[in-house]
Protein backbone atom coordinates (compact mmCIF):
# COMPACT_ATOMS: atom_id res chain seq x y z
CA UNK A 1 0.00 0.00 0.00
CA UNK A 2 2.87 2.45 0.92
CA UNK A 3 3.95 2.00 -2.80
CA UNK A 4 0.65 2.43 -4.41
CA UNK A 5 0.27 5.49 -6.78
CA UNK A 6 -2.53 7.12 -8.69
CA UNK A 7 -3.15 5.43 -12.18
CA UNK A 8 -2.71 6.60 -15.01
CA UNK A 9 -6.47 7.03 -16.03
CA UNK A 10 -6.43 9.29 -12.70
CA UNK A 11 -3.01 11.14 -13.62
CA UNK A 12 -4.59 11.89 -17.01
CA UNK A 13 -7.98 12.86 -16.58
CA UNK A 14 -7.16 16.14 -14.88
CA UNK A 15 -11.09 16.94 -14.69
CA UNK A 16 -13.92 15.81 -12.18
CA UNK A 17 -17.38 16.48 -11.22
CA UNK A 18 -17.81 16.08 -7.14
CA UNK A 19 -21.89 15.81 -6.19
CA UNK A 20 -22.44 16.92 -2.82
CA UNK A 21 -25.94 15.45 -2.14
CA UNK A 22 -28.22 14.04 0.83
CA UNK A 23 -30.64 15.04 3.52
CA UNK A 24 -28.45 18.78 3.63
CA UNK A 25 -29.56 19.71 0.58
CA UNK A 26 -33.61 19.93 2.26
CA UNK A 27 -32.86 22.89 4.28
CA UNK A 28 -29.53 24.27 1.61
CA UNK A 29 -29.21 27.32 3.70
CA UNK A 30 -26.13 29.14 5.29
CA UNK A 31 -24.75 32.25 4.89
CA UNK A 32 -23.39 32.94 1.52
CA UNK A 33 -19.63 32.93 0.78
CA UNK A 34 -18.84 31.75 4.95
CA UNK A 35 -19.93 28.32 5.58
CA UNK A 36 -20.67 25.06 3.94
CA UNK A 37 -24.68 24.27 3.81
CA UNK A 38 -23.43 20.72 3.84
CA UNK A 39 -22.82 21.51 7.61
CA UNK A 40 -26.25 22.59 8.64
CA UNK A 41 -26.90 20.40 11.37
CA UNK A 42 -23.60 20.77 12.80
CA UNK A 43 -23.45 24.42 12.68
CA UNK A 44 -27.36 24.48 14.40
CA UNK A 45 -25.88 23.18 17.67
CA UNK A 46 -24.30 26.17 17.79
CA UNK A 47 -25.94 29.04 19.40
CA UNK A 48 -23.39 31.92 17.93
CA UNK A 49 -23.89 30.78 14.47
CA UNK A 50 -26.73 32.48 12.17
CA UNK A 51 -27.54 28.32 11.24
CA UNK A 52 -29.03 28.37 15.35
CA UNK A 53 -31.46 31.18 14.45
CA UNK A 54 -32.29 30.58 10.93
CA UNK A 55 -33.76 26.78 11.91
CA UNK A 56 -35.62 28.31 15.23
CA UNK A 57 -37.16 30.95 13.30
CA UNK A 58 -37.88 29.11 9.51
CA UNK A 59 -38.63 25.33 11.32
CA UNK A 60 -39.06 25.80 15.05
CA UNK A 61 -37.24 24.49 18.41
CA UNK A 62 -39.13 21.20 18.12
CA UNK A 63 -38.14 20.09 14.40
CA UNK A 64 -35.09 17.94 14.69
CA UNK A 65 -32.45 17.86 11.88
CA UNK A 66 -33.92 13.97 10.96
CA UNK A 67 -37.27 15.78 10.13
CA UNK A 68 -35.80 17.07 6.95
CA UNK A 69 -35.51 13.24 5.75
CA UNK A 70 -38.89 12.92 4.64
CA UNK A 71 -38.22 16.08 2.52
CA UNK A 72 -35.28 14.64 0.33
CA UNK A 73 -37.56 12.50 -2.10
CA UNK A 74 -35.61 13.04 -5.24
CA UNK A 75 -38.51 12.74 -7.26
CA UNK A 76 -37.33 14.63 -10.40
CA UNK A 77 -33.38 13.18 -10.61
CA UNK A 78 -32.37 11.53 -13.89
CA UNK A 79 -29.01 10.02 -13.61
CA UNK A 80 -28.63 9.65 -17.59
CA UNK A 81 -29.26 13.60 -17.46
CA UNK A 82 -26.27 13.95 -14.84
CA UNK A 83 -23.77 11.68 -16.16
CA UNK A 84 -24.28 13.07 -19.72
CA UNK A 85 -24.06 16.13 -18.58
CA UNK A 86 -20.79 15.48 -16.71
CA UNK A 87 -19.79 14.20 -19.68
CA UNK A 88 -20.32 17.43 -21.93
CA UNK A 89 -18.94 19.47 -19.27
CA UNK A 90 -15.43 17.59 -20.29
CA UNK A 91 -15.12 15.83 -17.04
CA UNK A 92 -13.72 12.15 -16.70
CA UNK A 93 -14.95 10.89 -13.50
CA UNK A 94 -17.67 11.65 -11.29
CA UNK A 95 -17.15 11.60 -7.17
CA UNK A 96 -20.53 11.11 -5.70
CA UNK A 97 -21.17 11.63 -1.45
CA UNK A 98 -22.53 8.20 -0.75
CA UNK A 99 -22.50 9.56 3.01
CA UNK A 100 -21.71 13.06 4.49
CA UNK A 101 -20.91 13.23 8.16
CA UNK A 102 -24.60 13.84 8.64
CA UNK A 103 -24.42 9.73 8.63
CA UNK A 104 -27.43 9.30 6.18
CA UNK A 105 -26.23 7.07 3.57
CA UNK A 106 -27.46 6.88 -0.43
CA UNK A 107 -27.41 3.27 -0.85
CA UNK A 108 -28.83 0.42 0.49
CA UNK A 109 -26.52 -0.23 3.16
CA UNK A 110 -27.53 -3.82 4.95
CA UNK A 111 -26.36 -2.40 8.50
CA UNK A 112 -28.20 0.70 9.04
CA UNK A 113 -31.96 1.64 8.09
CA UNK A 114 -30.32 5.53 7.78
CA UNK A 115 -30.26 5.01 4.30
CA UNK A 116 -32.09 6.57 0.91
CA UNK A 117 -34.09 2.91 0.33
CA UNK A 118 -35.32 2.88 3.50
CA UNK A 119 -36.25 6.19 4.35
CA UNK A 120 -36.59 9.46 2.03
CA UNK A 121 -36.28 8.65 -2.30
CA UNK A 122 -36.61 5.34 -1.73
CA UNK A 123 -34.15 4.44 -3.93
CA UNK A 124 -30.67 3.19 -3.95
CA UNK A 125 -28.88 6.85 -5.45
CA UNK A 126 -25.75 5.20 -5.81
CA UNK A 127 -26.68 2.41 -7.64
CA UNK A 128 -29.06 4.27 -10.25
CA UNK A 129 -25.54 6.98 -11.08
CA UNK A 130 -23.29 4.45 -11.67
CA UNK A 131 -25.60 2.33 -13.25
CA UNK A 132 -26.30 5.38 -15.66
CA UNK A 133 -22.53 6.04 -15.72
CA UNK A 134 -21.73 2.80 -16.73
CA UNK A 135 -24.66 2.60 -19.54
CA UNK A 136 -24.41 6.06 -20.81
CA UNK A 137 -21.19 7.22 -20.56
CA UNK A 138 -19.18 4.60 -20.05
CA UNK A 139 -15.98 6.99 -20.35
CA UNK A 140 -16.61 8.54 -17.19
CA UNK A 141 -14.66 7.40 -14.39
CA UNK A 142 -17.10 6.35 -11.03
CA UNK A 143 -16.19 7.24 -7.78
CA UNK A 144 -17.59 7.79 -4.19
CA UNK A 145 -17.03 9.96 -1.20
CA UNK A 146 -17.34 8.41 2.40
CA UNK A 147 -17.32 10.53 5.35
CA UNK A 148 -15.28 7.83 8.05
CA UNK A 149 -17.38 9.76 10.62
CA UNK A 150 -20.16 10.68 11.80
CA UNK A 151 -21.33 13.98 13.96
CA UNK A 152 -23.76 12.44 15.73
CA UNK A 153 -23.83 8.42 15.86
CA UNK A 154 -24.49 7.33 19.22
CA UNK A 155 -21.41 4.61 18.85
CA UNK A 156 -19.08 7.09 18.30
CA UNK A 157 -19.66 10.88 18.10
CA UNK A 158 -17.61 12.82 16.44
CA UNK A 159 -19.31 16.59 17.74
CA UNK A 160 -18.57 14.54 21.58
CA UNK A 161 -22.53 13.84 21.80
CA UNK A 162 -25.29 11.52 20.35
CA UNK A 163 -28.19 13.39 18.84
CA UNK A 164 -29.94 16.29 21.04
CA UNK A 165 -32.21 18.80 20.16
CA UNK A 166 -30.12 22.08 20.58
CA UNK A 167 -32.49 24.59 22.01
CA UNK A 168 -33.27 22.33 25.33
CA UNK A 169 -30.30 19.82 24.72
CA UNK A 170 -32.91 16.94 25.40
CA UNK A 171 -31.92 13.29 23.54
CA UNK A 172 -33.70 12.86 19.98
CA UNK A 173 -33.51 9.87 17.60
CA UNK A 174 -30.39 9.05 15.39
CA UNK A 175 -33.38 7.79 12.74
CA UNK A 176 -33.05 4.50 11.35
CA UNK A 177 -29.66 3.77 13.09
CA UNK A 178 -29.52 0.48 15.48
CA UNK A 179 -27.04 1.58 18.34
CA UNK A 180 -24.47 -0.22 20.23
CA UNK A 181 -22.47 -1.35 17.25
CA UNK A 182 -18.60 -1.96 16.68
CA UNK A 183 -18.46 1.55 15.52
CA UNK A 184 -15.11 1.10 12.97
CA UNK A 185 -15.59 -3.19 12.78
CA UNK A 186 -19.20 -3.35 12.39
CA UNK A 187 -20.10 -0.07 10.85
CA UNK A 188 -17.54 2.15 9.13
CA UNK A 189 -15.27 -0.90 7.43
CA UNK A 190 -18.84 -2.76 6.74
CA UNK A 191 -19.98 0.13 4.87
CA UNK A 192 -17.05 0.84 3.15
CA UNK A 193 -16.39 -3.05 1.71
CA UNK A 194 -20.61 -2.73 1.01
CA UNK A 195 -19.36 -0.14 -2.08
CA UNK A 196 -15.84 -1.28 -2.70
CA UNK A 197 -17.53 -4.59 -3.65
CA UNK A 198 -21.10 -4.09 -4.39
CA UNK A 199 -20.66 -1.15 -6.57
CA UNK A 200 -17.33 -1.06 -8.11
CA UNK A 201 -15.74 2.61 -7.57
CA UNK A 202 -12.21 3.07 -9.35
CA UNK A 203 -11.59 6.02 -6.98
CA UNK A 204 -12.59 5.84 -3.05
CA UNK A 205 -12.12 9.88 -1.44
CA UNK A 206 -12.44 9.21 1.81
CA UNK A 207 -12.85 12.23 4.52
CA UNK A 208 -12.01 13.65 7.91
CA UNK A 209 -9.85 10.29 8.78
CA UNK A 210 -10.19 9.45 12.98
CA UNK A 211 -10.56 6.00 14.29
CA UNK A 212 -10.82 3.38 11.12
CA UNK A 213 -10.10 0.05 10.00
CA UNK A 214 -8.21 1.44 6.63
CA UNK A 215 -5.05 -0.49 6.51
CA UNK A 216 -7.58 -3.68 5.81
CA UNK A 217 -10.22 -1.85 3.86
CA UNK A 218 -8.39 -0.59 1.55
CA UNK A 219 -5.96 -3.13 0.92
CA UNK A 220 -9.59 -5.14 -0.68
CA UNK A 221 -10.03 -2.49 -2.49
CA UNK A 222 -7.26 -3.06 -4.34
CA UNK A 223 -6.86 -6.41 -4.41
CA UNK A 224 -10.29 -6.19 -5.70
CA UNK A 225 -9.66 -4.00 -8.14
CA UNK A 226 -7.14 -6.47 -9.48
CA UNK A 227 -8.93 -8.95 -9.40
CA UNK A 228 -12.42 -8.38 -11.14
CA UNK A 229 -12.52 -10.41 -14.55
CA UNK A 230 -12.09 -7.16 -16.20
CA UNK A 231 -9.00 -5.58 -13.63
CA UNK A 232 -9.80 -2.50 -13.16
CA UNK A 233 -6.88 0.18 -11.45
CA UNK A 234 -8.21 2.19 -8.50
CA UNK A 235 -7.45 5.30 -6.50
CA UNK A 236 -7.61 7.15 -3.13
CA UNK A 237 -6.78 9.72 -1.11
CA UNK A 238 -5.18 11.15 1.92
CA UNK A 239 -8.20 10.95 4.20
CA UNK A 240 -8.13 8.02 5.32
CA UNK A 241 -6.76 8.04 9.02
CA UNK A 242 -4.04 6.24 7.54
CA UNK A 243 -0.50 7.34 5.97
CA UNK A 244 -0.62 5.54 2.74
CA UNK A 245 -2.54 7.35 0.21
CA UNK A 246 -2.15 8.47 -3.73
CA UNK A 247 -2.99 12.14 -3.83
CA UNK A 248 -3.46 15.07 -1.33
CA UNK A 249 -6.53 17.32 -1.34
CA UNK A 250 -6.66 20.44 -0.63
CA UNK A 251 -9.96 22.46 -0.79
CA UNK A 252 -11.31 25.67 -2.06
CA UNK A 253 -7.35 26.32 -1.87
CA UNK A 254 -4.43 24.99 -4.42
CA UNK A 255 -0.86 25.13 -4.33
CA UNK A 256 1.01 27.79 -5.30
CA UNK A 257 4.02 25.88 -7.24
CA UNK A 258 4.10 22.38 -9.03
CA UNK A 259 3.54 19.47 -6.44
CA UNK A 260 5.61 16.44 -8.01
CA UNK A 261 3.37 14.45 -5.98
CA UNK A 262 0.14 14.13 -7.10
CA UNK A 263 -2.90 16.19 -6.51
CA UNK A 264 -6.36 17.26 -6.82
CA UNK A 265 -8.05 20.66 -5.35
CA UNK A 266 -11.78 20.77 -4.85
CA UNK A 267 -13.97 23.23 -4.27
CA UNK A 268 -17.53 24.04 -5.34
CA UNK A 269 -19.02 26.47 -8.38
CA UNK A 270 -20.57 28.35 -5.17
CA UNK A 271 -18.29 30.94 -3.43
CA UNK A 272 -18.06 28.70 -0.17
CA UNK A 273 -20.22 25.44 0.12
CA UNK A 274 -20.04 22.16 -1.68
CA UNK A 275 -23.56 21.52 -0.62
CA UNK A 276 -26.36 23.50 -2.39
CA UNK A 277 -27.11 26.81 -0.67
CA UNK A 278 -30.55 28.07 -2.13
CA UNK A 279 -29.03 31.94 -0.96
CA UNK A 280 -26.67 31.99 -3.37
CA UNK A 281 -27.47 34.29 -5.93
CA UNK A 282 -26.26 33.36 -10.03
CA UNK A 283 -24.22 36.37 -9.81
CA UNK A 284 -21.63 34.44 -6.61
CA UNK A 285 -21.16 31.37 -8.50
CA UNK A 286 -17.63 30.93 -10.39
CA UNK A 287 -17.95 32.44 -13.74
CA UNK A 288 -16.83 29.89 -17.02
CA UNK A 289 -13.68 31.98 -16.86
CA UNK A 290 -13.12 31.50 -12.97
CA UNK A 291 -14.13 27.72 -13.77
CA UNK A 292 -11.39 27.74 -17.06
CA UNK A 293 -8.63 29.73 -15.07
CA UNK A 294 -8.10 27.42 -11.89
CA UNK A 295 -8.31 24.50 -13.98
CA UNK A 296 -5.48 25.56 -16.28
CA UNK A 297 -3.59 26.65 -13.08
CA UNK A 298 -4.05 23.29 -11.02
CA UNK A 299 -2.92 21.27 -14.26
CA UNK A 300 0.01 23.40 -14.75
CA UNK A 301 1.27 22.69 -11.57
CA UNK A 302 0.65 18.80 -11.70
CA UNK A 303 -2.84 18.60 -10.03
CA UNK A 304 -6.45 17.51 -11.24
CA UNK A 305 -9.31 20.09 -10.19
CA UNK A 306 -12.23 18.22 -8.77
CA UNK A 307 -15.23 20.67 -9.62
CA UNK A 308 -18.62 20.49 -7.24
CA UNK A 309 -22.16 20.98 -7.86
CA UNK A 310 -24.76 20.88 -5.11
CA UNK A 311 -28.25 19.26 -6.39
CA UNK A 312 -31.26 20.45 -4.73
CA UNK A 313 -33.35 18.03 -2.72
CA UNK A 314 -35.80 16.78 -5.52
CA UNK A 315 -32.59 15.92 -7.77
CA UNK A 316 -32.70 18.49 -9.80
CA UNK A 317 -29.10 20.28 -11.11
CA UNK A 318 -29.47 24.31 -10.27
CA UNK A 319 -29.55 25.68 -13.94
CA UNK A 320 -26.70 27.97 -13.03
CA UNK A 321 -24.62 25.20 -12.32
CA UNK A 322 -25.36 23.52 -15.74
CA UNK A 323 -24.98 26.12 -17.55
CA UNK A 324 -21.18 26.72 -16.59
CA UNK A 325 -20.70 23.16 -16.83
CA UNK A 326 -21.37 22.98 -20.50
CA UNK A 327 -19.86 26.43 -21.41
CA UNK A 328 -16.68 24.49 -19.94
CA UNK A 329 -17.46 21.87 -21.44
CA UNK A 330 -17.37 23.95 -24.75
CA UNK A 331 -13.69 24.89 -24.13
CA UNK A 332 -12.09 22.07 -23.29
CA UNK A 333 -13.84 20.38 -26.78
CA UNK A 334 -11.17 23.18 -28.43
CA UNK A 335 -8.66 22.90 -26.01
CA UNK A 336 -8.73 19.69 -24.22
CA UNK A 337 -5.50 18.21 -26.01
CA UNK A 338 -3.64 20.64 -23.96
CA UNK A 339 -5.00 19.63 -21.01
CA UNK A 340 -5.74 15.86 -20.65
CA UNK A 341 -3.01 13.99 -20.77
CA UNK A 342 -0.54 16.25 -20.29
CA UNK A 343 2.11 16.73 -17.69
CA UNK A 344 3.98 19.77 -16.39
CA UNK A 345 6.26 21.71 -17.54
CA UNK A 346 9.56 20.92 -15.16
CA UNK A 347 11.33 24.01 -15.57
CA UNK A 348 7.88 26.39 -14.68
CA UNK A 349 4.16 26.01 -13.84
CA UNK A 350 3.61 29.87 -14.65
CA UNK A 351 5.24 33.19 -15.89
CA UNK A 352 3.75 35.90 -13.95
CA UNK A 353 0.02 36.00 -13.14
CA UNK A 354 -1.15 35.41 -17.28
CA UNK A 355 0.73 32.24 -18.54
CA UNK A 356 0.84 28.81 -17.43
CA UNK A 357 2.35 25.48 -19.35
CA UNK A 358 1.70 22.23 -19.84
CA UNK A 359 3.02 19.48 -21.96
CA UNK A 360 2.52 16.57 -24.23
CA UNK A 361 5.82 14.15 -23.93
CA UNK A 362 7.86 14.11 -27.22
CA UNK A 363 4.47 15.46 -28.80
CA UNK A 364 3.65 19.17 -28.02
CA UNK A 365 4.19 21.92 -25.77
CA UNK A 366 1.84 24.31 -24.81
CA UNK A 367 1.12 28.04 -23.56
CA UNK A 368 -2.07 29.05 -21.81
CA UNK A 369 -2.60 33.05 -22.06
CA UNK A 370 -5.36 33.79 -19.36
CA UNK A 371 -5.63 36.80 -20.30
CA UNK A 372 -6.12 37.93 -24.13
CA UNK A 373 -2.57 38.12 -25.40
CA UNK A 374 -3.14 40.89 -27.84
CA UNK A 375 -1.36 41.50 -31.17
CA UNK A 376 2.22 39.56 -30.23
CA UNK A 377 2.49 37.79 -27.87
CA UNK A 378 5.74 37.72 -25.80
CA UNK A 379 7.21 34.27 -23.41
CA UNK A 380 10.39 35.59 -21.51
CA UNK A 381 11.08 31.61 -20.85
CA UNK A 382 13.52 28.72 -22.64
CA UNK A 383 10.50 27.49 -24.80
CA UNK A 384 11.32 24.62 -25.72
CA UNK A 385 10.96 25.20 -29.70
CA UNK A 386 13.37 24.86 -32.91
CA UNK A 387 13.31 25.65 -36.41
CA UNK A 388 10.59 23.52 -38.20
CA UNK A 389 8.36 23.36 -35.59
CA UNK A 390 4.47 25.08 -36.37
CA UNK A 391 2.95 27.29 -33.47
CA UNK A 392 -0.95 27.37 -33.88
CA UNK A 393 -3.81 28.67 -31.80
CA UNK A 394 -5.81 26.06 -30.46
CA UNK A 395 -9.40 26.62 -32.50
CA UNK A 396 -7.33 28.82 -35.01
CA UNK A 397 -5.93 26.15 -37.66
CA UNK A 398 -3.21 28.54 -39.29
CA UNK A 399 -0.04 28.73 -38.38
CA UNK A 400 1.09 31.47 -36.82
CA UNK A 401 4.93 33.46 -37.15
CA UNK A 402 6.86 33.10 -34.53
CA UNK A 403 10.71 33.78 -33.96
CA UNK A 404 12.83 34.07 -30.75
CA UNK A 405 14.45 37.12 -29.81
CA UNK A 406 16.79 37.64 -26.63
CA UNK A 407 15.98 34.59 -25.41
CA UNK A 408 12.24 35.12 -25.14
CA UNK A 409 9.79 33.54 -27.77
CA UNK A 410 7.89 36.41 -29.77
CA UNK A 411 4.60 34.98 -31.45
CA UNK A 412 2.23 37.28 -33.98
CA UNK A 413 -1.33 36.62 -33.27
CA UNK A 414 -3.53 38.33 -35.98
CA UNK A 415 -6.89 39.40 -34.67
CA UNK A 416 -8.79 36.20 -36.50
CA UNK A 417 -6.99 34.17 -34.09
CA UNK A 418 -7.47 36.13 -30.79
CA UNK A 419 -11.49 36.28 -31.96
CA UNK A 420 -10.65 32.10 -32.00
CA UNK A 421 -10.05 31.86 -28.06
CA UNK A 422 -11.98 32.74 -25.22
CA UNK A 423 -11.06 32.54 -21.38
CA UNK A 424 -7.73 31.26 -21.92
CA UNK A 425 -5.60 31.14 -25.43
CA UNK A 426 -3.76 28.23 -25.71
CA UNK A 427 -0.82 28.42 -27.94
CA UNK A 428 0.57 25.06 -29.37
CA UNK A 429 4.30 24.12 -30.19
CA UNK A 430 4.06 21.48 -32.38
CA UNK A 431 7.41 19.59 -32.14
CA UNK A 432 8.09 18.40 -35.69
CA UNK A 433 11.75 17.07 -34.74
CA UNK A 434 11.80 13.04 -33.23
CA UNK A 435 13.97 14.40 -30.44
CA UNK A 436 12.73 14.58 -27.19
CA UNK A 437 12.56 18.05 -25.69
Amino acid sequence: MSTHQAPYWFQDAKFGIFIHWGVYSVPAWAPVGKQYAEWYWRHMQDPGNPTYTHHREVYGEDFAYDDFIPRFRAERFDPRAWVELFRDAGAQYHVLTSKHHEGFALWDTAVSDRNSVKMGPGRDLVKELFDASRTYAPELHRGLYFSMPEWFNPDNPWAGHAPRNPYTQEPVPYTGYPAGKDYVKDYQAAQMLELIHGYDPQLLWCDIGGVNDSHRVLAEFFNHGKERRRPMEVTVNNRSGIGPHDFTTPEYTTYENTVVAKWESSRGLDPYSYGYNAETPDERYMTTEEVVHSLVDIVSKNGNFLLDIGPRADGTIPEIMEQRLRETGAWLKVNGEAVYGSTYWSRMAQLGEELRFTVRQNRAFYIHSLADPGSRLTVEAPVPIAAGDRVTLLGHDRPLNWAVNKGALVIDVPAAARRAGKHVWVFKVDWRGTEAR
